[in-house]
Parts: structure tokens; C-alpha cells; sequence
């Protein structure tokens, strides 16, 4: 019975990871301007590169928006610091 309840909160962790870096994500636009500068998601992800923002980056007008930063987390593109 201990492991199911180690292996269910594990996965219950896993599965939150995402969700807590949107909640972070959105204090993190410290401008509040409504959309993300590379330095502010560098923040949230202190690995992410110029090249990688420029990706995430689809309408290429300098600032990521929120639904750009969902699509880059869903492909896997952002890694929360942890």
C-alpha cells in the first residue's frame, strides 16, 4: 500500500510540474505589459538561450505571449529551474 501511495504522489508531482511553472510564468511578467522579454523568462527558465526564445518567439515581434509560452512548454522547448 506504501508504494502505490509514493508512486501515485509522484506522478500527482509530475503531472503538477507544468501547472506550477504557468503560475510562475505569469508573475514573471514584471513590466506587466502582458507578454514575456527573454530576460523575463529567463527567470522562470535560466537555461533558455536567445536561439531557443527565437523559437518560442512564433510571431517574431521581439516578446513571447502567453499562448507562445504554453506551445513552447507543451513542445517541450521551456525547463523550469528546480
Amino acid at each position: 500500500m506504501n508504494k502505490f501511495a509514493l508512486t501515485a504522489a509522484a506522478f500527482a508531482a509530475l503531472a503538477a510540474s507544468p501547472l506550477a511553472a504557468m503560475d510562475t510564468i505569469t508573475e514573471a511578467d514584471t513590466d506587466g505589459n502582458g507578454t514575456y522579454s527573454l530576460e523575463e523568462l529567463q527567470a522562470v527558465f535560466p537555461d533558455l538561450t536567445e536561439e531557443t526564445f527565437a523559437t518560442i518567439d512564433a510571431d517574431a515581434d521581439g516578446e513571447a505571449d502567453l499562448t507562445e509560452v504554453k506551445a513552447a512548454e507543451e513542445a517541450g522547448l521551456l525547463a523550469a529551474a528546480g
